[in-house]
């Protein structure tokens, strides 16, 4: 680890991507702190006291607390997210963009400019629905009126874009991997918050010192779980065969099909909470519906079921978008390789999606264990504390996949040194 930052010290390039990103993390983070103009704080924190856990609470923990504080950011980068989703799931859809995604760059580069608009077009919407929404609820804005809500709309989906336009400078200017590493910023930036509510518990008596050692070694178990699985793979084999381009014979080569075990990544786990946070949300807006509201609490077996079911079945569907064996079987194909023991095409495409299959249901269950996680916390260990699975999730992938992107990097410059010298 020392090594690795001696040496990210003496690469220049990589010094300078590094600053710059964290040069756009201090905008972020001073953002999170410039209020709207035009809304009554001490109304919207009596609101949010009494609505952590719903969809709007899930929208802070991305915001990094700026959308309690109803900050320029308190959209958070949640539009281009979901805008990006939207456009990958068009793919299956759609057949101009699947042949714009298999265009390589130029079709990358059609896809990121309809994700923008796309963008722009969400965060006005949610912009838009949240301000009238906490205004009838909660009365947040001054001067309600056409005039006030579309200024504050406009500055909310302003914010949101100018967060895409950050992520994407990281991404091209700084480590990479721009608006994941927005949302592990906001999420991190919670940590001191959360370590501060733990020392309250434990001078208060809430929790015993042993109670909290516990909670810390299990959460240092999660975190290895985490990593294990984010970084489980089953590697299959393909022997390519001689093959003859132009006047050059290219040698045979043994190389490997890496199937992770969890391709989805976090995106099923964000979709079933919000999708059973909604309803929730929409019940709360009902003194009428209260009993409702109670029935759809995530504090309840029934309502925990239904999440771990829907984030497998969301991981089933999700992996089948992201990894498509038919696709895979045919390069394989045209490369001149095949699976030993497999024969090539159609075949090849079947014991894929077999293979896939069988692994992916290791996948679900981890995931649908990671979404009943602060359940299962509270239930076992009788400790009142949320104990957030997703952003455990979120937090480990981004920073294993920052890590690999920074190394990625250093080998590259020792490569290119060692061929200049």
């Amino acid at each position: 680890m020392f090594q690795n930052m001696e040496n990210i010290a003496r690469a220049g390039d990589l010094r300078r991507r590094l600053l710059f990103t964290l040069l756009m993390f201090a905008v972020f983070r001073l953002g999170v702190y410039i209020p709207v103009p035009g809304v009554d704080a001490a109304a919207l924190d009596t609101f949010v006291k009494s609505n952590q856990v719903t969809l709007f609470g899930l929208l802070n923990l991305f915001s990094g607390g700026a959308f309690f504080t109803f900050s320029i950011f308190a959209m958070s980068i949640v539009p281009y997210i979901n805008a990006s989703i939207i456009m990958q799931l068009l793919t299956v859809v759609i057949p101009r963009v699947e042949e714009l995604q298999k265009e390589g760059a130029d079709g990358q580069k059609k896809i990121n400019e309809w994700t923008r608009y796309l963008t722009v077009i969400l965060a006005v919407v949610q912009a838009f629905g949240t301000t009238v929404t906490l205004n009838r609820l909660a009365g947040v804005v001054n001067s309600p009126g056409i005039g006030s809500i579309l200024l504050i709309t406009l500055i909310l989906a302003t914010g949101s874009v100018f967060l895409m336009w950050i992520g994407e400078m990281i991404t091209e200017f700084g480590i990479g991997n721009g608006a994941s590493l927005i949302i592990f910023i906001g999420i991190v930036s919670r940590m001191p918050s959360g370590i501060s509510a733990a020392i309250q518990y434990l001078q208060a008596g809430t929790i015993s010192p042993v109670e909290m050692l516990v909670l810390l070694v299990l959460a240092v178990l999660v975190i290895a779980v985490i990593v294990m699985m984010q970084e489980a793979e089953r590697r299959i084999p393909v022997q390519y065969a001689k093959r003859l381009v132009g006047r050059r014979m290219y040698q045979g080569a043994t190389s490997h099909i890496p199937i992770k075990v969890n391709a989805a990544g976090v995106i099923p786990l964000i979709f079933a909470v919000s999708l059973l946070f909604l309803p929730q949300t929409l019940a709360s807006f009902f003194p009428k519906l209260s009993t409702v509201a109670q029935v759809l609490s995530m504090n309840n077996w029934p309502m925990v079921i239904v999440e771990f079911l829907l984030v497998v079945a969301f991981t089933f569907f999700y992996t089948g978008v992201v990894f498509k064996p038919h696709d895979v079987a045919d390069n394989i194909r045209k490369l001149g390789g095949f699976i030993p023991g497999i024969r090539p095409g159609h075949p090849t495409a079947q014991y894929l999606e077999r293979v896939s299959t069988r692994i992916t249901v290791l996948g679900a269950i981890f995931l649908g264990l990671v979404a009943i996680l602060p359940f299962l916390v509270v239930k076992v260990t009788s400790l009142n504390v949320y104990f957030g699975g997703t952003a455990l999730l979120i937090v480990v992938g981004v920073a294993l996949d920052t890590m690999k992107q920074i190394q990625a990097q250093l080998v590259m410059r020792n490569y290119q040194g060692f061929l200049k010298s």
